[in-house]
């Protein structure tokens, strides 16, 4: 157990990292991750490398709190105790420091998750075409249509977002 998490930690963080952005829930998301296949180990058939399985399984954790986010986000701030706004929002590392990386990460939380997830997992995480329609269970042409026009989307933006620090 411990060699798949020291092998499969850093690839985890960074796809739910890349698809909720820097928030508190990134940790404990990264953890079910592997509780959730270690739990899920004897059904394994083992028709997909071990990797894409819990890459899979972080995954579907990540949309589902992008689920719950919507869900609370409709929710008026006077519905909470205290008038507080008891869902943690996605926030920015300390390091962001307005540089290009910051940009990028915080373009990719504006993005459909749809396209986010082909992004994160095609271009930051570097897996192969047929690797990410098999992890995200979609055609290839699927993919390569998501990465294109998600590429195109991020671009549009990124520019937004600087044209506004700049502006500021």
């Amino acid at each position: 157990m411990e060699e798949i998490i020291v092998r499969y930690e850093r690839p985890v963080a960074a796809t739910v990292t890349g698809i909720l952005g820097f928030s508190p829930e990134v940790d404990d998301i990264g953890q079910e991750t592997f509780v959730r296949f270690f739990r899920a180990m004897d059904r394994f058939r083992g028709d997909s490398r071990i990797g894409t399985y819990i890459i899979r399984i972080a995954i579907n954790l990540s949309r589902t709190e992008l689920k719950r986010r919507k869900r609370f986000a409709a929710w008026p701030e006077t519905d909470f105790p205290d008038g507080e706004n008891a869902v943690p929002r996605p926030g920015r590392s300390p390091e962001d420091d307005g540089d290009a990386r910051s940009l990028v990460r915080d373009g990719l939380q504006k993005l459909e998750p749809k396209f986010r997830a082909v992004l994160v997992l095609r271009l930051m995480s570097g897996y192969s075409t047929q690797e990410t329609a098999k992890i995200l269970r979609l055609p290839q042409g699927t993919v390569l249509s998501r990465l294109s026009r998600g590429q195109a989307k991020l671009r549009e933006i990124i520019e937004e977002l600087s044209c506004r620090q700049n502006s500021d």
